[in-house]
């Protein structure tokens, strides 16, 4: 609610002095009727005095200007001139709502989608949502940044409870990160490629496909796109064929991983991790 704010009247602008009257000079008859010929000295003094302000005449001061329109707007009076303009809304109206309906999904943490959440709200609320409105709002969601970087982060689908129900697909994670990154500005000294090309390598790995099973789902028709995943294809399978070497020397050694570890003077978990990476292979 808006204070009242009592505002004392400015006092008005003081009135311009006004200007003396020029002194009276007496002029004898005769010099007022003498006429200067042109070139004398006395015909070049008027001229010069024509152009000039009479003595006795001065330029009036210009008023000073009203304290209303010279002081600055108070506080007060710019808060209420700025509430009265309109605020452009941040989001959807039925997001806003939704976010209070379902805070694990639309809160502050967005949440990944089941596929047929639309139909699960309608079914939900019936009348209290209009189709049309719901589109919207759900497409406005679905594209902004925030959701995409959790599609992105391969989390699993959610239901209107916030559990999850089915994983994300391959190709909706690769073109969530393509699209996250398209929109990201790079800090001081970040290499947004290179990153790109990490987190392309690791939705890969996590996938579980094979290199051509996942080239099929995801491969476009950018080329510097596609130059990428290339070039995360290779980034793996260099990886893979590093930890195939360190498995067979582990295996030939007869050591536990720590003693390898010791013997190489190498990191513990790096050992356990490319073991645990040439199982998952053989496994797979």
């Amino acid at each position: 609610m808006n204070d009242n704010v009592n505002v004392t009247p400015a006092p008005s602008a003081a009135a311009a002095p006004s200007a003396p009257s020029a002194p009276a000079v007496a002029t004898p008859a005769a010099e007022q009727t003498k006429q200067a010929t042109p070139g004398t000295p006395s015909a070049r003094r008027q001229n010069r005095r024509g152009g000039r302000r009479r003595s006795g005449e001065r330029r009036e001061p210009a008023a000073p200007a009203s304290p209303e329109a010279a002081a600055p707007a108070s506080p007060e009076a710019a808060a209420q001139e700025g509430a009265a303009k309109p605020q452009p809304r941040r989001t959807h109206p039925l997001l806003e709502q939704l976010a209070g309906w379902y805070p694990q999904l639309f809160g502050a943490q967005f949440l990944p989608l089941k596929r047929g959440i639309f139909h699960d709200l309608i079914a939900a609320h019936g009348e209290a949502i209009d189709k049309d409105a719901l589109k919207l709002a759900l497409s406005i969601h679905t594209r902004s940044t925030r959701y995409l970087n959790a599609v992105a982060q391969g989390m699993k689908r959610h239901d209107l409870q916030g559990q999850p129900v089915e994983d994300m697909a391959p190709e909706h994670v690769h073109h969530a990160l393509l699209e996250v990154f398209r929109r990201r500005k790079p800090r001081d000294g970040e290499d947004l490629t290179a990153t790109l090309r990490r987190r392309i390598a690791q939705a890969f790995e996590a996938s579980g496909l094979t290199r051509e099973a996942y080239d099929a789902l995801v491969r476009g028709r950018d080329d510097k796109t596609n130059a990428l995943l290339d070039e995360a294809f290779a980034e793996v399978a260099e990886r893979d064929a590093k930890a195939e070497a360190l498995a067979r020397a582990f295996e030939a050694s007869g050591a536990t991983p720590e003693q390898f570890a010791d013997m190489y003077g190498m990191d513990r978990r790096t050992v356990t991790q490319a073991l645990a990476r040439v199982r998952r292979q053989q496994q797979g």
